[in-house]
């Protein structure tokens, strides 16, 4: 069967089409996503949402555009089933009701904004079907452009999840707007993500993690940065395993430098120029803080190109 899924976040809408199939392995039921078209703009709908509460008209515009792009390419494509998700910006906006009208004109679907946890667990599933799932407790954390989800499970399933608000985007605009990041502006973004994480344990416990697996922008960057990569390589990230050390060390260098050196990078997407240096931040801060909380049972992260978006196509099959 094949279907359409679109992940529209505070940063970045994304569109998967993909052919899916389903087996049965061992006893268990598996799906296979064979992908037909795999693409992302970078709209910022999230723009001012921390601030103000409400969607800015240029940022429904840049996204109205980009799915009117998409919706060609479903034509095209003769996708049987479609599902679009959007998460934290558009769960913020006072005026989300004209997002959602204005989906439903270009799409001919309704919209849906989900929670925090039903976006944890989409992005669970997605994960686990690039790198895997075995009797391990996996943490699987999303870092996007508004919030963060943590979601702990096995290959049974999800176990316990909590989405909190912090983001690139979120903090970018509340504390890291100068590039390079000065040292209050690192501290103001560890402390706003030690708050979370403190918020996360209060429901997941993270201190039964065996294993880590980071998904979305900023920890693929991160990935492509820590591998030494002359251009973007979405095979060589998917499945590599970085260990916290040089999570922090890459960190360090991506806000050290200013916008102009991170946009000459061949793997950073000019979208993520402005916000990689919270976003990295944030991203080193959570791992220091697992191998803390786990002590020392996590010393490293594999990185997964898939996510989300591979979650919300597998929930119109499974």
């Amino acid at each position: 069967m094949r279907v359409g899924a679109i992940d529209c976040g505070t940063n970045s809408i994304r569109l998967l089409i993909a052919d899916a199939s389903t087996d049965t392995v061992n006893g268990r039921t598996v799906t296979r996503l064979n992908d037909v078209v795999r693409q992302m703009r970078i709209v910022r709908l999230g723009q001012g949402v921390d601030a103000t509460g409400w969607l800015a008209q240029e940022a429904l515009d840049r996204t109205f555009e980009a799915t009117r792009e998409y919706a060609k390419l479903l034509r095209k494509h003769k996708v049987k089933k479609l599902r679009f998700v959007a998460t934290s910006a558009t769960r913020d906006a006072g005026n989300r009701q004209v997002f959602m009208d204005g989906i439903r004109d270009i799409l001919g679907i309704e919209p849906e904004v989900i929670t925090g946890d039903e976006e944890a667990e989409l992005s669970f599933a997605g994960a686990v079907l690039a790198v895997g799932a075995d009797d391990s407790k996996t943490v699987v954390f999303d870092l996007g452009g508004g919030s963060t989800e943590f979601v702990l499970g096995t290959e049974d399933g999800v176990q316990a999840a909590r989405s909190v608000n912090i983001g690139c985007v979120r903090l970018t605009e509340r504390h890291m707007a100068s590039a390079p990041a000065t040292s209050d502006q690192i501290q103001r973004v560890e402390a706003d993500t030690d708050a979370a994480i403190d918020t996360v344990l209060q429901s997941v416990p993270l201190e039964k993690a065996t294993r880590a697996v980071a998904v979305a922008g900023t920890a693929t960057t991160i990935a492509a940065a820590a591998l030494g990569l002359q251009t973007y390589d979405s095979e060589a990230i998917n499945g590599s395993s970085i260990s916290v050390d040089t999570v922090q060390k890459t960190a360090e260098m991506l806000r050290s430098m200013t916008r102009e050196e991170r946009a000459a990078l061949g793997y950073m997407h000019p979208g993520r120029v402005d916000v990689i240096g919270a976003g990295a931040t944030i991203y080193a801060r959570i791992m220091t803080r697992l191998r803390e909380i786990t002590e020392g049972n996590i010393d490293s992260v594999t990185v997964s190109e898939h996510d989300i978006l591979d979650g919300i196509a597998l929930s119109q099959v499974r």
